[in-house]
């Protein structure tokens, strides 16, 4: 399936100054598909996967002195194929099996920047987190793979067309004709209950079973929480699960703020804080940090006791919650707290994607905004509505008090611009690329 990072390898393959690739991203997202059976198999003669959490022999060659032309030897005698560095790309898998391997990048970019050396790993940000000196710093080009956002569930359904005829109107905020506005809107619906896990997604374009979705959605959620008791001491692991537990919950209230106590009764930061870290760490969740003021950069102005906690994927969230996906796929509005909980953690997902930092806007004496993004010379405030419905006291009140040059507004109501307020389609989020 097609996928937008894509035209990144390729630019990094014709980089003059290229560095190691580290490609970072939660398990199942795609990082192994994309590297070998895409980027190995179209763009090189030849491609190698050294698989450090299935090879103990290639985990402890990695132990000896980290010379990249012992390294290169090694595989070569272990896979029986010769490396030439112009036509072979080395793909060192599940990286963060092996410390060694992680430092032996350095030794690549410094001594042996010719060949193509590629890493991956889904638990690489908890291994790094536990011991920061193996992370070679500056000498890697740091890539970061997500779930499919809207665009590439698209593609990957056969709507190429709906796709462009979307960023067309986007670059406009000319209306869609009524008829594709509406199968946008379905394309959502359906989006919301498959997610864009590759396998989940795989399966519902081959099937069009939501059924067969849910299973790779509950493969893929029994292997996160099997990976906390690999990556995690048992006592870790069970408040690590507790957390992501919480998280539909924590998305049902109206304040959408995280709170330890729904976590557990009397639960507090110094209990789970480093449980919601090894979640975010391994990619399975998105922060979005509250800012009391939207000057720039807005990461001067957070507040670390405030925040809200997104799953990574908000097809998992439907499968992790036991939201009916007839429900969600039906026309007929869900009007309930959860449905709006559901519609931000879409958002987030859609925005981390497009490559923004997560952030809220909170103020006690006036209200909330959903989200703000940093601009080039502003900030730019960003609300979510779950339907058509968009009346916005909170907004309105944050344009006023910081003359904010334009502000958007999410919803399922279709392209539109009344003066400096854009009305922007849910299922168009992915256009609105960071810089």
């Amino acid at each position: 399936m097609r996928r937008r990072i894509e035209q990144q390898l390729i630019d990094w393959k014709s980089s003059p100054d290229r560095k190691p690739l580290l490609l970072n991203g939660a398990r199942q997202v795609g990082k192994t598909y994309i590297l070998e059976k895409w980027f190995g198999k179209n763009h090189f003669k030849n491609c190698i996967r050294v698989n450090l959490a299935q090879n103990a022999s290639m985990v402890q060659t990695f132990e000896g002195d980290l010379k990249p032309q012992r390294i290169i030897e090694a595989i070569e005698a272990t896979y029986g194929v010769n490396i030439n560095p112009d036509e072979t790309l080395i793909i060192l898998d599940e990286i963060q099996k092996s410390g060694r391997a992680l430092m032996s990048l350095k030794m690549f970019c410094e001594e042996a920047p010719q060949y193509y050396v590629a890493a991956a790993g889904s638990l690489l940000g908890v291994k790094i987190k536990q011991d920061e000196s193996i992370y070679p710093v500056g000498k890697v080009k740091n890539l970061d793979l997500y779930p499919m956002d809207m665009e590439e569930f698209l593609w990957a359904t056969g709507r190429e067309e709906l796709a462009d005829q979307i960023r067309e109107h986007f670059r406009d905020m000319s209306p869609m004709p009524e008829a594709s506005h509406k199968a946008a809107l379905e394309a959502y619906r359906q989006y919301l209950v498959v997610g864009g896990m590759p396998e989940a997604v795989l399966r519902y374009s081959t099937s069009g079973s939501i059924i067969d979705a849910a299973e790779s959605q509950m493969d893929i959620l029994k292997d996160y929480m099997a990976d906390t008791t690999q990556y995690a001491t048992e006592s870790e692991s069970v408040k690590i699960r507790a957390c992501y537990n919480s998280i539909p919950s924590q998305l049902s209230k109206e304040n959408l703020k995280f709170q330890y106590k729904v976590v557990r009764k009397g639960g507090t930061a110094s209990i789970f804080g480093a449980s919601l870290d090894w979640l975010k760490y391994a990619g399975l969740i998105y922060q979005c940090d509250m800012v009391d003021s939207a000057f720039l950069p807005l990461k001067a102005y957070v507040d670390p006791s405030d925040f809200k906690i997104y799953m990574n994927d908000v097809g998992l969230l439907t499968q992790h919650s036991g939201m009916p996906a007839q429900l969600l796929l039906s026309e007929i509005e869900v009007d309930n707290t959860f449905m709006g909980g559901m519609t931000e953690n879409y958002v987030a997902q859609a925005l981390t994607a497009a490559g923004h930092k997560l952030y809220y806007w909170k103020n006690e004496n006036v209200g909330e905004v959903d989200f703000v993004i940093q601009g080039d010379t502003g900030v730019i405030p960003v609300e979510v509505k779950k339907a058509i419905r968009t009346k916005s006291v909170s907004l309105n009140k944050f344009r006023q008090l910081y003359s904010s040059a334009i502000a958007i507004r999410f919803s399922k109501k279709n392209f539109g611009r009344i003066d400096d307020l854009h009305s922007i389609p849910l299922y168009a989020i992915f256009c609105l690329k960071a810089r």
